[in-house]
């Protein structure tokens, strides 16, 4: 079965149809950039700019970078503030003209690791934290999600933390990779602290580079891997959700 999933990001909004028996992308995804300000009736044009280059007609998950609950966004750290306590569900229902499921951006993603990726099969308490404009998180307890944990939130040096360890701070600042994973060891160790995770599954894009800086983060007792399925899992959560996954 086929549904559509969409991530929206702080840099970009990517969409594609996912195959939901294999976890992986049916056709290759098309991006287009998260429009800046990402006001509510902009980003709702980019998705269906997204949904409609595939001509697709059928339900549609949709990822939103802040904590959703029962379909209103209820935070806005990296869009808008017009996003909070909005109904965006039905905003973009509305827009694309076909039913929607909205959820956090890195709930999705997680729950897309757990199901076909790095998490798969675990049980005892897991951690998928994304790594982009900011750091976004997923709990899983015994493959339970705790929803819209937003652990990126959590105080590190005074600041959240996602201001000081996401990948845009290593962009923004121009670290090298031995000074980024110095800092992000810092947000591990304090996230490890807290939940005592058995696993921590680092996603976003930067998976993909994991070798320049994971073998780098020393102090950490829990097994640290990268995301299987790499930026593309929130696109998979998102459909997953929609299919009642």
């Amino acid at each position: 079965m086929e549904i559509f999933g969409v991530d929206i990001g702080g840099s970009g909004i990517k969409g594609a149809p996912v195959d939901l028996d294999r976890g992986d992308l049916a056709q290759e995804r098309h991006k287009v950039l998260t429009p800046h300000p990402a006001t509510p009736k902009d980003v709702a044009g980019s998705v269906a700019e997204v949904v409609g280059h595939f001509d697709w007609s059928g339900p549609v998950g949709i990822t939103f970078p802040g904590v959703v609950t029962g379909g209103l966004t209820r935070s806005a750290a990296n869009v808008d503030k017009g996003w909070i306590d909005l109904d965006a569900r039905n905003l973009l229902s509305d827009k694309l003209g076909l039913p929607v499921t909205v959820l956090n951006d890195a709930d999705a993603a997680g729950i897309a690791e757990m199901t076909f990726g790095a998490g798969r099969g675990r049980k005892g308490t897991v951690i998928v934290l994304t790594l982009g404009t900011g750091i976004g998180s997923a709990l899983f307890i015994d493959g339970r999600l705790v929803p819209n944990t937003e652990l990126g939130h959590l105080e590190l040096n005074g600041h959240d933390a996602e201001k000081h360890a996401s990948t845009k701070a290593k962009e923004d600042e121009d670290l090298s990779w031995h000074h980024w994973a110095h800092r992000l060891q810092k947000y591990l160790a304090h996230v490890e602290m807290l939940f005592s995770p058995e696993l921590l599954i680092i996603g976003g894009g930067v998976s993909r580079k994991a070798d320049k800086f994971l073998p780098l983060i020393e102090h950490v007792r829990a097994e640290m891997v990268p995301a299987e399925l790499q930026n593309n899992a929130g696109i998979v959560g998102a459909a997953m959700a929609a299919g009642g996954s």
